[in-house]
């Protein structure tokens, strides 16, 4: 699988699974047969899940801060610099829990990618100022 296909379908599995996050889904004592003192810890509660869900909702929200220019060059870059970063937070988490050896050398790659493509963005921000 070429790094391109790779990451696409890590971008693909990660917004999969903050759509399906994202689903209203009832609290133990409202789901049938499960009362309080029977719930045990549940998927939510590791502390993967919590790492991965605030470097979701930073990404997002650095995302969600940035300004449009009405410059497509500009917007791409200024908006693809915290979702790389995002990418980065997420592939750390997957290297300080995760288990599988594919997976771990994904993240590994990923990070660097994303490094070097956050390097080149941030270089071409400063080499191309905003109009005003």
């Amino acid at each position: 699988m070429k790094p391109t296909s790779a990451l696409l379908a890590v971008f693909t599995a990660f917004c999969s699974a903050t759509a399906i996050a994202q689903t209203a889904v009832p609290a133990h004592g409202d789901m049938p047969g499960m009362h309080a003192e029977q719930s045990a810890a549940s998927d939510t509660d590791l502390p993967s899940t919590a790492a991965f869900q605030a470097a979701d909702q930073s990404m997002m929200s650095a995302m969600s801060d940035i300004e449009y220019t009405g410059d497509a060059d500009r917007d791409f870059v200024a908006h693809m610099i915290p979702h790389h970063r995002g990418a980065v937070a997420m592939a750390k988490i997957e290297l300080k829990y995760g288990k599988d050896a594919k997976l771990r050398k994904l993240a590994k790659d990923i990070i660097a990618a994303q490094d070097k493509e956050i390097a080149f963005m941030n270089q071409w921000l400063a080499a191309h100022p905003a109009k005003k």
